[in-house]
């Protein structure tokens, strides 16, 4: 299957489950902010320390703006397979398109190794 158009770098395997674990303990010591509304706000008010995109949304759309506007106010972004791995780490039942770390909490250490490793693949 070919890449969705707001994909703009392959990411490891190892990567995006590393920022889903920073995701999940944000949720429970920090704070995050759950789908694409919220990111969006987020990143707009510059606030989001990390940006995480589902590569399978549709209709791709609903999060094609994220990548440019987290390049403009300078956002740290990680693409992970599933929506529904998103979905699991903000503690949501259902799938979410995208999320953003607002204070990682006890996840820092391991916020901060994927900023470096998201900054390197670009």
């Amino acid at each position: 299957m070919a890449k969705p158009i707001y994909v703009r770098f392959d990411v490891p395997t190892e990567l995006a489950s590393k920022a889903l674990d920073a995701l999940e303990m944000a949720r429970n010591t920090g704070r995050v902010k759950k789908g694409t509304n919220e990111a969006t706000t987020a990143i707009e008010r510059g606030v989001a320390k990390l940006v995480i995109i589902g590569e399978d949304v549709e209709p791709p759309e609903i999060v094609a703006h994220i990548p440019p506007l987290c390049e403009e106010k300078n956002t740290p972004y990680v693409y992970v397979k599933k929506q529904s791995d998103i979905g699991s780490a903000t503690g949501l039942g259902v799938r979410s398109a995208a999320a953003a770390i607002v204070e990682p909490g006890k996840g820092k250490e391991i916020l901060e190794e994927v900023v470096q490793k998201v900054q390197a693949l670009k």
